[in-house]
């Protein structure tokens, strides 16, 4: 967020990852339109809750205790007694009271319940005990912990028995440390022996594995790499690695998997870490890996690292190999190929190099960037029809390249420009159709004159929201995980998943998705998000395939896009009269829904407010008092400058957005030199890329919101996505 007055300050989060013409034009139209099922009706089902009881309950869980006591005390009380429905009720109960400091009710709803109840017998144990200890009934507390070890001894929630115990005897402390090193408590344990006697580098080793959500755990990392350098195995040094690049301290990262065991993916990261940390060595180290592993996956990735960090002779050699070696790089390596051809003025050499692109590699994602980027010169020179048959078959050739959504909304206007309504109709509803996931999803549907807002209309939108009543299953963990997961016991859920969750370096694609959605829970938006999302990197063909599946899933859509603070939203997108979709987008980019972030400028909160803005704004609403990092307070001064920014430009929502990033004097001088008569070009214009990522990135996501729980505009998604539109001729 930007104040008109002050100077320009990038602070735009960034998450996600890093990642001239040939001899005539040879692209013809299209042949066909691929298929692609509409994610809102997945084909290919998660496991979901079938029971009506269950379902009940898991409409419960959402609710606070305050809001839900009748409905489970009624479900609670009737007969026959013992049934499932009724043991999750009377367990949802016993949590509440508990959180109310009534352990004498909670007592009585958990009497007999871990018979009743097995899944979460152990759980119903660690309730009574607290329950005892609530009421000052230690003697009671302590044997019902000792009653939990003894009938569940392997139950991951047994570390909680021993953290209790173990306040008076070392013993038990020293078993979890034994038994469950991965358990939160366990880790509790570990920090405060650590607080009495720091020099304990096994503990600390310890903390390195398992606790990377601890708030120091970097300098655990320093400590373990510089005083007990000598007593570290490759195995150790490999969990630090990972941890280091975790933590996208990549420099460190390098230097600590040199000291791992060399595999392919680890003297990759030493390469990489090197290069991205700015530390000397990182040529040497992709090096070692091409001559160490010739065939590794990740040598073709290391050569084309090699390729970019040496002069162009050297590079082609490199790029040679890889277009010789690895069929699957091939595209990418020639493409890079004709660009250092071209700067080295061999103009004809690199028109040859692009062709063989096309001929043999014309389904890469190569090929696709070339093909765009012919379109996109052809229709800067307003030669639309070369432009056009350069981007359709990107469609057909490319529908997998991340330049084919763009490809198809702009052969669909350009077929407009043409006089071609039908083929632009057509093209339009393939967008939707094959990317109902992107930005160009939703220009698409508004070209088609659906309700979703255009660029001037969006803000005074007031779309219906309905989110889902239950949860989905989780694909990955225990049965235990799993019903404490749909009972909405989060934080149960989220230290179950440590232990139980034992490869983070390699996790499977289920794995990975249930870290996420579990992230999600604990209100970890941030991290949670990004485990989702990065699925989408996998490469192995069956984890690609099952990423394929679980895209089709509205869960994992669900997942991507979740809705904290909604209150608080709707509550100030009211006053501000505001489209409170557009306001979860901005959100959603601007902090991943992480109220505590920062910004290296200051900037803070939900809405990224930056505090001399904040103050500027509570002047002009007369608030005396707030606090950057409190949701309520965020959303009331980022809503309220978010209004001003429509303000200052007529409503058009596209430019209040780049004026919230990029500042509204930037914004004005943009619109000063272009003009806004295509609100399109306008955004492939911006010349700040950042803030042409951020405008696309908000409306995007509200478009993703809109498409999942607006009703209408799901319906007519998957009424589109059921005709299989015609292909453009």
């Amino acid at each position: 967020m930007q104040q008109q007055h002050k100077k320009q300050i990038h602070r735009f989060i960034k998450i996600g990852f890093v990642t001239v013409l040939i001899g005539g034009v040879s692209a013809g139209a299209l042949n066909h339109w691929p298929r692609s099922e509409d994610p809102t009706q997945p084909t290919f089902e998660l496991p979901q809750p079938d029971n009506v009881q269950i379902r009940q309950i898991n409409a419960l869980q959402s609710l606070p205790p305050t809001k839900r006591t009748e409905q489970l005390q009624a479900i609670a009380q009737k007969k026959p007694k013992a049934s499932v429905e009724q043991n999750r009720a009377r367990y949802l109960l016993a949590s509440d009271l508990l959180q109310q400091q009534q352990p004498q009710k909670a007592l009585e709803q958990l009497n007999n319940l871990e018979t009743d109840y097995p899944t979460l017998a152990p759980y119903v144990l660690r309730q009574r005990a607290q329950a005892y200890t609530q009421k000052g009934e230690q003697t009671q507390a302590r044997e019902t912990w000792q009653t939990l070890l003894k009938q569940h001894p392997q139950a991951p929630v047994a570390a909680e028995a021993l953290y209790a115990l173990g306040r008076n005897e070392p013993k038990y402390w020293d078993q979890a440390i034994a038994q469950f090193p991965a358990h939160p408590r366990t880790i509790d344990i570990v920090q405060q022996r650590l607080k009495q006697n720091p020099k304990q580098p096994q503990l600390l080793l310890l903390l390195a594995k398992h606790g990377l959500y601890v708030e120091n755990y970097v300098s655990i990392l320093d400590r373990l790499s510089e005083n007990y350098a000598s007593q570290l195995t490759p195995a150790d040094w490999e969990a630090i690695a990972f941890g280091y690049w975790e933590k996208q301290v990549y420099g460190k990262a390098g230097m600590a998997y040199a000291r791992a065991p060399f595999t392919p993916r680890n003297a990759y990261r030493i390469g990489r870490g090197l290069q991205l940390g700015e530390k000397a060595g990182a040529l040497e180290a992709y090096q070692r890996l091409v001559n160490a592993f010739p065939d590794a996956s990740e040598t073709s990735l290391g050569l084309l690292r090699l390729s970019r960090l040496t002069s162009a002779p050297e590079a082609i050699g490199y790029l040679d190999q890889i277009i010789s070696r690895f069929p699957d790089r091939a595209g990418e390596a020639l493409l890079e190929k004709s660009k250092l051809l071209d700067q080295s003025n061999s103009r004809e050499s690199a028109a040859q190099v692009r062709q063989t692109l096309l001929s043999r590699y014309g389904t890469s994602d190569a090929a696709a960037e070339l093909r765009w980027s012919l379109a996109q010169q052809q229709a800067t020179a307003k030669d639309i029809q070369t432009a056009w048959k350069w981007a359709a078959p990107i469609l057909t050739n490319n529908p997998n390249s991340e330049y084919a959504p763009e490809a198809g909304f702009w052969v669909g206007k350009w077929a407009n420009e043409l006089g071609k309504a039908e083929d632009a109709k057509q093209a339009f509803e393939y967008v939707l159709t094959r990317y109902p996931s992107s930005y160009y999803a939703w220009r698409s549907a508004s070209m088609l004159g659906w309700e979703v807002g255009d660029f001037t209309s969006v803000r005074q939108l007031q779309p219906e929201v309905i989110r889902p009543a239950t949860r989905p299953e989780l694909p990955s963990g225990s049965e235990t995980l799993r019903e404490l997961y749909q009972l909405g016991q989060d934080r149960d859920a989220w230290t179950l998943w440590q232990t139980e969750f034992q490869e983070p370096m390699e996790p499977t694609v289920a794995q990975q998705f249930t870290d996420g959605v579990i992230r999600l829970g604990v209100g970890d938006y941030l991290d949670g998000i990004f485990m989702v999302s990065y699925l989408s990197e996998r490469e192995k063909p069956e984890e690609k395939t099952q990423y394929q599946e679980l895209k089709q899933q509205v869960s994992y859509w669900q997942a991507l896009y979740p809705f904290p603070y909604l209150e608080s939203i709707e509550n100030w997108s009211q006053e501000r009269q505001l489209n409170p979709l557009l306001v979860t987008a901005l959100i959603r980019q601007e902090s991943r829904f992480m109220p505590g972030i920062r910004s290296s400028v200051g900037a803070t909160g939900l809405m990224q407010v930056m505090p001399d803005t904040a103050m500027w704004v509570a002047e002009k609403i007369k608030l005396k008092q707030y606090q950057l990092n409190d949701p309520d307070d965020n959303i009331k001064l980022g809503t309220w400058y978010l209004d001003y920014t429509h303000g200052e430009y007529a409503d058009n929502s596209m430019l209040a957005v780049a004026s919230y990033n990029a500042g509204p004097g930037a914004v004005a001088g943009w619109v000063t030199k272009k003009g806004i008569a295509d609100a399109d070009e306008f955004v492939e214009a911006i010349p700040y890329s950042e803030t042409k990522g951020y405008v696309k990135s908000v409306f995007e996501n509200y478009w993703n919101y809109l498409r999942l729980y607006n009703p209408e505009i799901s319906q007519k998604l998957a009424q589109v996505s059921a005709q299989h539109p015609k292909p453009v001729q």
